[in-house]
């Protein structure tokens, strides 16, 4: 709750959530104004090839989900790491998603 009194994303600034479980990690692009989902990726898909550590995954969606923010024109971002700790699997996903063209 403390995150979320300061972290708000907009259309043209979305908020980049993560979420984790023990097994699978999820990202989302929120539009706070609207309250909708703009774009979304997980390590649960279909498309996704499973190999490596959960931190090769989590690399592997943050790079998934840039690929798909930079198509649909969206290249800044706020972060909301949802309360986790910003190390391992949620470092390696914002760290991806930079490498990859997002700015946040």
């Amino acid at each position: 709750m403390r995150l979320r009194k300061r972290i708000s994303g907009t259309s043209v600034k979305p908020r980049l959530t993560v979420f984790r479980s023990n097994k699978e990690i999820y990202a989302q692009l929120v539009d706070d104004v609207e309250g909708k989902t703009l774009i979304a990726a997980s390590s649960k898909e279909k498309a996704f090839d499973k190999k490596g550590t959960k931190t090769d995954e989590a690399v592997s969606v943050g790079k998934l989900i840039a690929e798909r923010a930079k198509a649909s024109g969206i290249e800044t971002v706020v972060f909301d790491r949802n309360g986790y700790l910003y190390h391992g699997r949620v470092k390696s996903l914002a760290d991806s998603a930079r490498e990859n063209g997002l700015k946040f």
